[in-house]
Protein backbone atom coordinates (compact mmCIF):
# COMPACT_ATOMS: atom_id res chain seq x y z
CA UNK A 1 0.00 0.00 0.00
CA UNK A 2 1.72 3.26 -1.00
CA UNK A 3 -0.69 6.59 -0.38
CA UNK A 4 0.26 9.62 -2.69
CA UNK A 5 -0.20 13.51 -1.55
CA UNK A 6 -2.65 15.16 -4.08
CA UNK A 7 -0.52 17.36 -5.27
CA UNK A 8 1.95 14.62 -6.60
CA UNK A 9 5.11 12.64 -6.05
CA UNK A 10 5.78 11.98 -2.19
CA UNK A 11 8.61 11.17 -0.29
CA UNK A 12 6.16 8.86 2.69
CA UNK A 13 7.30 5.55 2.73
CA UNK A 14 5.27 2.87 1.89
CA UNK A 15 2.71 1.59 4.51
CA UNK A 16 5.10 -1.82 5.13
CA UNK A 17 8.11 -0.01 5.92
CA UNK A 18 6.14 2.78 7.92
CA UNK A 19 4.78 -0.61 9.68
CA UNK A 20 8.18 -1.78 10.26
CA UNK A 21 9.36 1.28 11.95
CA UNK A 22 6.61 1.49 14.25
CA UNK A 23 6.81 -2.37 15.22
CA UNK A 24 10.64 -1.49 16.04
CA UNK A 25 9.22 1.76 18.02
CA UNK A 26 6.60 -0.03 19.94
CA UNK A 27 7.87 -3.54 20.53
CA UNK A 28 5.83 -5.55 18.96
CA UNK A 29 3.27 -5.33 15.90
CA UNK A 30 -0.21 -5.47 16.56
CA UNK A 31 -3.78 -4.35 14.90
CA UNK A 32 -3.22 -0.67 16.62
CA UNK A 33 -0.02 0.01 15.13
CA UNK A 34 -1.64 -1.16 11.45
CA UNK A 35 -4.61 1.48 12.18
CA UNK A 36 -2.23 4.71 13.72
CA UNK A 37 -0.25 4.22 10.51
CA UNK A 38 -3.00 4.14 8.67
CA UNK A 39 -4.19 6.99 10.47
CA UNK A 40 -1.74 9.35 10.17
CA UNK A 41 -0.58 8.34 6.63
CA UNK A 42 -4.21 9.79 5.54
CA UNK A 43 -4.12 12.92 7.97
CA UNK A 44 -0.53 13.77 5.85
CA UNK A 45 -2.21 13.24 2.59
CA UNK A 46 -4.93 15.14 3.67
CA UNK A 47 -2.81 18.07 4.50
CA UNK A 48 -0.42 17.94 1.77
CA UNK A 49 3.02 17.21 3.74
CA UNK A 50 4.78 14.63 2.11
CA UNK A 51 8.16 15.43 3.91
CA UNK A 52 7.11 14.95 7.52
CA UNK A 53 11.18 14.43 8.37
CA UNK A 54 12.48 17.02 5.73
CA UNK A 55 11.29 20.32 4.46
CA UNK A 56 7.76 19.90 6.45
CA UNK A 57 8.93 18.86 9.68
CA UNK A 58 8.19 22.23 10.99
CA UNK A 59 4.84 22.26 9.32
CA UNK A 60 3.17 19.71 11.92
CA UNK A 61 1.66 19.83 15.14
CA UNK A 62 -0.41 16.59 16.38
CA UNK A 63 -3.12 15.94 18.20
CA UNK A 64 -3.45 11.89 19.98
CA UNK A 65 -6.49 11.32 21.87
CA UNK A 66 -5.35 7.71 23.60
CA UNK A 67 -2.35 6.44 25.31
CA UNK A 68 -2.55 3.07 23.33
CA UNK A 69 -0.34 1.25 20.36
CA UNK A 70 -1.89 3.47 18.07
CA UNK A 71 -0.38 6.71 19.29
CA UNK A 72 3.52 5.23 18.55
CA UNK A 73 2.46 4.77 15.17
CA UNK A 74 1.32 8.04 14.58
CA UNK A 75 4.65 9.08 16.36
CA UNK A 76 6.38 7.13 13.94
CA UNK A 77 4.86 8.57 10.48
CA UNK A 78 4.68 12.08 11.66
CA UNK A 79 7.47 12.56 13.39
CA UNK A 80 5.90 14.58 15.86
CA UNK A 81 7.19 13.98 19.90
CA UNK A 82 6.51 15.32 23.40
CA UNK A 83 10.05 15.94 23.40
CA UNK A 84 9.84 18.45 20.13
CA UNK A 85 6.39 20.17 21.11
CA UNK A 86 4.67 18.62 18.35
CA UNK A 87 2.54 16.05 20.13
CA UNK A 88 0.18 17.38 21.76
CA UNK A 89 -1.72 13.98 24.16
CA UNK A 90 -5.48 14.82 25.35
CA UNK A 91 -6.68 11.78 27.51
CA UNK A 92 -10.36 11.52 25.74
CA UNK A 93 -9.86 7.65 25.39
CA UNK A 94 -10.55 7.57 21.89
CA UNK A 95 -9.17 6.42 18.73
CA UNK A 96 -8.48 9.73 17.08
CA UNK A 97 -5.80 12.10 15.98
CA UNK A 98 -5.88 15.67 15.04
CA UNK A 99 -3.57 16.84 12.55
CA UNK A 100 -2.50 20.83 12.70
CA UNK A 101 -0.28 22.20 9.29
CA UNK A 102 0.88 25.33 11.51
CA UNK A 103 2.10 27.00 8.33
CA UNK A 104 -1.42 27.62 6.85
CA UNK A 105 -3.70 26.27 10.04
CA UNK A 106 -5.88 24.05 8.36
CA UNK A 107 -6.22 20.94 10.74
CA UNK A 108 -7.89 17.30 10.13
CA UNK A 109 -9.61 15.40 12.96
CA UNK A 110 -9.40 11.61 12.01
CA UNK A 111 -11.46 9.13 13.99
CA UNK A 112 -11.43 4.87 13.78
CA UNK A 113 -14.80 3.79 13.30
CA UNK A 114 -16.36 1.57 15.65
CA UNK A 115 -17.94 -0.50 13.20
CA UNK A 116 -14.68 -1.12 11.75
CA UNK A 117 -14.58 -4.12 14.10
CA UNK A 118 -17.46 -5.79 13.21
CA UNK A 119 -16.20 -5.58 9.90
CA UNK A 120 -13.01 -7.32 10.61
CA UNK A 121 -15.07 -9.86 11.37
CA UNK A 122 -17.74 -10.35 8.56
CA UNK A 123 -14.28 -10.03 6.50
CA UNK A 124 -12.05 -12.80 7.87
CA UNK A 125 -14.61 -15.05 10.08
CA UNK A 126 -11.44 -18.00 9.45
CA UNK A 127 -9.25 -16.04 11.54
CA UNK A 128 -10.05 -16.98 15.21
CA UNK A 129 -7.71 -14.47 16.91
CA UNK A 130 -8.92 -10.63 17.28
CA UNK A 131 -5.93 -9.57 16.97
CA UNK A 132 -4.71 -11.45 13.97
CA UNK A 133 -8.04 -10.69 12.56
CA UNK A 134 -8.01 -6.55 12.92
CA UNK A 135 -4.70 -6.76 11.44
CA UNK A 136 -5.83 -8.35 8.20
CA UNK A 137 -8.51 -6.52 8.30
CA UNK A 138 -7.09 -2.61 8.80
CA UNK A 139 -4.97 -3.35 6.05
CA UNK A 140 -7.40 -4.14 3.33
CA UNK A 141 -10.60 -1.68 4.52
CA UNK A 142 -11.27 1.14 2.43
CA UNK A 143 -10.43 4.76 4.62
CA UNK A 144 -14.31 5.27 4.41
CA UNK A 145 -14.75 1.83 6.16
CA UNK A 146 -12.01 2.50 8.82
CA UNK A 147 -12.26 6.04 9.47
CA UNK A 148 -14.50 9.34 10.03
CA UNK A 149 -12.43 12.90 8.52
CA UNK A 150 -13.32 16.24 10.19
CA UNK A 151 -11.80 19.28 8.95
CA UNK A 152 -11.49 21.34 12.19
CA UNK A 153 -10.20 24.63 13.71
CA UNK A 154 -7.25 24.47 15.93
CA UNK A 155 -6.44 27.44 18.25
CA UNK A 156 -2.68 27.07 19.01
CA UNK A 157 -1.42 30.28 21.45
CA UNK A 158 2.20 30.71 21.27
CA UNK A 159 2.94 28.47 24.14
CA UNK A 160 2.36 25.62 22.16
CA UNK A 161 4.37 25.88 19.23
CA UNK A 162 7.55 23.61 18.86
CA UNK A 163 10.43 26.16 20.19
CA UNK A 164 8.07 28.50 22.09
CA UNK A 165 11.04 30.38 24.57
CA UNK A 166 8.28 32.39 27.08
CA UNK A 167 9.38 33.38 30.42
CA UNK A 168 10.07 30.76 33.25
CA UNK A 169 7.84 31.85 36.33
CA UNK A 170 9.04 30.23 39.78
CA UNK A 171 5.84 28.90 41.98
CA UNK A 172 5.74 30.94 45.18
CA UNK A 173 4.81 27.48 47.02
CA UNK A 174 7.40 24.84 46.56
CA UNK A 175 9.99 27.17 44.41
CA UNK A 176 10.27 24.64 41.37
CA UNK A 177 10.50 26.59 37.36
CA UNK A 178 7.02 26.58 35.12
CA UNK A 179 7.14 26.49 31.65
CA UNK A 180 5.03 27.42 28.79
CA UNK A 181 2.50 29.48 30.97
CA UNK A 182 1.08 26.83 32.75
CA UNK A 183 1.11 28.98 35.97
CA UNK A 184 -1.90 29.34 38.12
CA UNK A 185 -3.03 32.23 40.39
CA UNK A 186 -4.78 31.56 43.31
CA UNK A 187 -5.44 33.90 46.29
CA UNK A 188 -2.76 36.35 44.47
CA UNK A 189 -0.22 33.63 44.76
CA UNK A 190 1.52 32.73 41.51
CA UNK A 191 1.87 28.50 41.91
CA UNK A 192 2.39 25.63 39.99
CA UNK A 193 -0.26 23.07 38.77
CA UNK A 194 0.57 20.91 41.32
CA UNK A 195 0.72 23.33 44.19
CA UNK A 196 -2.56 25.16 43.18
CA UNK A 197 -4.10 21.22 44.09
CA UNK A 198 -4.36 19.62 40.31
CA UNK A 199 -1.71 17.31 40.78
CA UNK A 200 -1.51 13.63 39.81
CA UNK A 201 0.37 13.03 42.69
CA UNK A 202 0.50 13.00 47.15
CA UNK A 203 3.39 13.51 49.06
CA UNK A 204 4.64 10.81 51.58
Amino acid sequence: MQLLAAHGTTKMKTFDEYLRDAEQAHGHLCAGQVLGVRLAMLGLVKLGIDDPYGKDRKRLVTFVEIDRCATDAIAVVTGCRLGKRALKFRDWGKMAATFVDVSTGKAVRIAAKESSKALARQMHPEVENKNSQQMLAYREMSEDDLFTTQWVKVELPPEEFPGYKGERIVCESCGEGINFRREVCREEKVLCQGCAGERYYEPI
